[in-house]
């Protein structure tokens, strides 16, 4: 679940028909099966005075709530985290990660959970919050296939998604037109689930995100409103 909750997505680069990053704020619905009271979630990403980006995910409900943040800059068309963070309160015990990208040094450091991280940086490496805006771009793109390396606790994982085609998603802002993506694992290594819709005709804006943990608990957040480069979200 708290993994869902991030969605809450080894690419170096973009294709240049990439969409162009626009900023956007979105508010969700938050619903866990087992859990008979809703909560909400808040995305967002900003263009900061530097030139960098801020994205920042937030979700609370009754027993549990995070806040994940990362900030990244784009050369070119490469994605390059700088910090991230991210604290869970409520769910079990607490976990605070806190991660530095030092480009120069070449170097991943900082501590999750309280254990002491230091990785190899390389280009391509995202957080576990830039890499979705990287698959948001990369279905855009048009692209089928797409993997990623991602800093996961103490070490670099793959992490492979498969486009499945494309579906209508009712949402409390009206009925959009999305394409569904699913992560790809390897069934006999993980019984998760993990599929995600794009608006197509909101620059591939997150709609909804399904979740089935490995104890077989489901969490799903859908898209209550949002706005794109300040335009309001309206389904048909």
């Amino acid at each position: 679940m708290r993994r869902a909750l991030l969605f809450v997505l080894a690419v170096l680069t973009l294709p240049a028909q990439a969409l162009e990053l626009k900023p956007f704020s979105a508010s969700y619905t938050a619903d866990w099966k087992q859990v008979p009271v809703s909560g909400t979630a808040e995305r967002s990403l900003q263009k900061q005075a530097d030139g960098r980006w801020l994205l920042n995910f937030k979700a609370s409900m009754l027993v549990a709530g995070l806040t994940e943040e990362s900030v990244f800059r784009l050369d070119g068309t490469s994605f390059l985290p700088q910090t991230y963070r991210y604290e869970r309160s409520g769910l079990g015990k607490g976990k605070t990660v806190e991660l530095d990208f030092d480009w120069d040094a070449k170097k991943v450091i900082g501590s999750d959970r309280g254990d002491q991280v230091s990785l190899p940086l390389n280009r391509g490496v995202q957080d576990k919050s830039t890499y979705q805006v990287v698959l948001q771009a990369d279905v855009a793109a048009g692209k089928k296939t797409m993997s990623y390396q991602v800093v996961d606790g103490g070490d670099i994982e793959t992490y492979d998604f498969r486009v499945l085609g494309e579906e209508k998603v009712e949402t409390m802002a009206g009925s959009v037109d999305a394409i569904k993506v699913e992560r790809v694992r390897d069934p006999t290594q993980s019984s998760r689930k993990t599929v995600l819709w794009f608006a197509k005709d909101w620059n591939y804006l997150l709609v909804r995100l399904f979740q089935v943990e490995k104890d077989g608990k489901e969490y799903q957040i859908m898209l209550k409103d949002g706005s794109v480069d300040g335009k309001a979200v309206k389904g048909s």
